[in-house]
């Protein structure tokens, strides 16, 4: 339960909000979101034309739609929002990064053993 709907009264004991959150959340503030959901959406997935453009703006407005009726408050419908745009943004940065692995690792030996990073549950086993 989300404790900052709780608002003590003159006794000290807690009274429920029970004000939507939505109610206080103006129309055109969800359009900027929209809004940017559509550039990150641009930026990340491919689309051609006007035809293209109407169905990235389709998508934005489901995603948001799906968060706006799903939140239990604004701060948790925008961070599931700024997460998902974040998971986005770094997961085409990822795709955009080198394997650091060589491809073939019995032949990247090197004489110094310290120069070696090794996963920790290699490091592990012996202790």
């Amino acid at each position: 339960m989300d404790n900052n709907n709780w608002r003590p009264i003159q006794g000290g004991e807690p009274m429920i909000d029970n004000t939507d959150w939505r109610t206080q959340l103006q129309h055109d503030s969800r359009q900027r979101i929209v809004n940017k959901i559509m550039g990150t959406l641009k930026t990340h997935l491919p689309f051609s034309g006007q035809d293209g453009l109407l169905e990235l703006e389709k998508i934005a407005e489901r995603f948001e739609e799906k968060i706006y009726s799903t939140a239990t408050s604004q701060s948790d419908y925008l961070r599931k929002i700024s997460l998902k745009m974040l998971t986005m943004e770094n997961g085409s940065q990822n795709n955009n990064v080198p394997n650091p692995l060589p491809s073939n690792p019995t032949n990247s030996r090197t004489t110094d053993p310290g120069s070696v990073v090794m996963p920790p549950q290699v490091h592990n086993q012996g202790q």
